[in-house]
This record gives structure tokens, sequence and C-alpha cells, in this order.
């Protein structure tokens, strides 16, 4: 039996996956700051599914946190970072910086270094990181949430070339959506805002086939192209 565990599962995309691991046969340990969500999600599957709450910003409890999970799991193939945070700021009030820098980058890291020494010692194993569409350019209205997707797009570049240099099959995904009707869809006039299951199905299609770098949905990879492609002159009055 596959072993994984999802950081950040008690809601949106996270709750979805482990879901659908379960659903296909994995073992699971499911995190987050909210241990009612998680004891729910666990009490459908109680033989399957072991929780331990705690935030990711913390990152001393998160590591030892991490050991435990791997231990009562008996070892572990896949592990997902579907935590992150990030609200609008056009005021660029710094506690609203400073959180999400916290979260998507110190957070972040902290998780990603685990899960890769942890891979890179046994191996194998697969690391899968929820970033954004939005890290391909900066943002006017959530400059650190931006930003910070793409430190994560670039750091889990770096894993995946380190990777490479071992010739072991420890695999790194980047997955990319675009907006998703979760509590992270913040504002107005909000488009193409796809559906949580939907997004789900696809990122699950994605680790199965152990790609590497990912849009979901499609349609979001189009947009992804338009977006990189845009002159800065336009992009900046934008």
């Amino acid at each position: 039996m596959k072993k994984a565990i999802i950081i950040g599962a008690t809601s949106g995309i996270g709750k979805k996956l482990a879901e659908l691991l379960v659903d296909n046969g994995y073992k699971l340990g499911i995190t987050g700051r909210r241990s009612e969500l998680l004891s729910k999600l666990k009490a459908k599957n109680p033989e399957l599914i072991i929780s331990k709450s705690f935030d990711i910003t913390d990152l001393e409890t998160s590591i030892k946190s991490l050991n435990e999970l791997e231990k009562e799991l008996g070892g572990l193939d896949l592990l997902v970072l579907s935590s992150g945070t990030g609200d609008l700021n056009q005021s660029l009030d710094f506690e609203i910086e400073k959180r999400t820098i916290n979260t998507n980058v110190l957070g972040f890291t902290n998780i990603a270094d685990w899960t890769y020494k942890y891979f890179e010692n046994q191996k194998y194993g697969h690391f899968v990181t929820i970033t954004s569409v939005g890290g391909l350019r900066g943002s006017r209205i959530a400059p650190a949430y931006n930003a910070s997707k793409s430190y994560q797009m670039n750091y889990l570049e770096g894993l995946r070339q380190k990777a490479s240099k071992l010739k072991d099959p420890i695999i790194i995904t980047d997955i990319r959506p675009g907006l998703v009707n979760t509590e992270m869809a913040k504002g107005e006039g909000l488009f193409w805002v796809m559906p949580v299951d939907k997004i789900c199905r696809q990122i699950f299609k994605t680790i199965k086939k152990k790609k590497k770098v990912v849009y979901v949905s499609k349609r979001w990879g189009f947009i992804a192209r338009l977006i990189k492609l845009l002159p800065r002159f336009i992009y900046d009055k934008m």
C-alpha cells in the first residue's frame, strides 16, 4: 500500500485530494491548522487516515510532526504540499505581506527541504507542491502572494535539478492552478473559476503520470503562455 502525506488537508484542494488518494488505495497522513476539520475527514476512513494538527509557520513543530507521521504511516512515497495563504493587499499592509511570506516562503522551504532529504535518503519519492499561475508575473493587488509563488516555482526547479544529478527516481512536481473555487479565490470580476472536484481529478492524474510542471485546468495553461509573452510596458499598466 502506498503512503502519502498531504500538508493542508482541511479544505479546498488538499481536502479533495485526500479523499481521492484514500479512494485509490493510499494510506494517508493529513495535516492542517484546524484539528476539528481533520477529525471529520479522518472519521470517514479511520483505518487509512492519520491526522496531525500544526501550522507550517511553526517550523520546529512542522518537522517534529512530519517525523511522527512518517513513522506512524510506516514509510512515505508521496508528499503533497497544498498549504498556502494570500490576501489582496493594495495598501501594502506589512502584516499581510509578512503572513504570506512566513507561510509560502519559510513554511514551504522548511517542508520542501525535509521532504527532499527524506526521499534522497531512501532513493525514491514524489514531492508535489500546489503553486499558482500567479507566480509567473508580479501583482499590484497581491504583491507578496505572486512573489512567493514565483519563489516556490524556482525552488522546485532547483530541487528538480538536484534530483536529476542523483539518477534516482525522485520526482518533483509543480502544479500551477488558475482560479479555483476555494477560499483562496479573492477579488471581484473573477473569470474561469474552476470547480475543486475537476481540478483535483486533473491533479491526481498528474500525480499518477509523474509529470514535472502542469497547469490546471488546460485553459489556464493557454492563459499562462499569454501572460508570459505580454510585453512589460503593457503589463505595467494593467
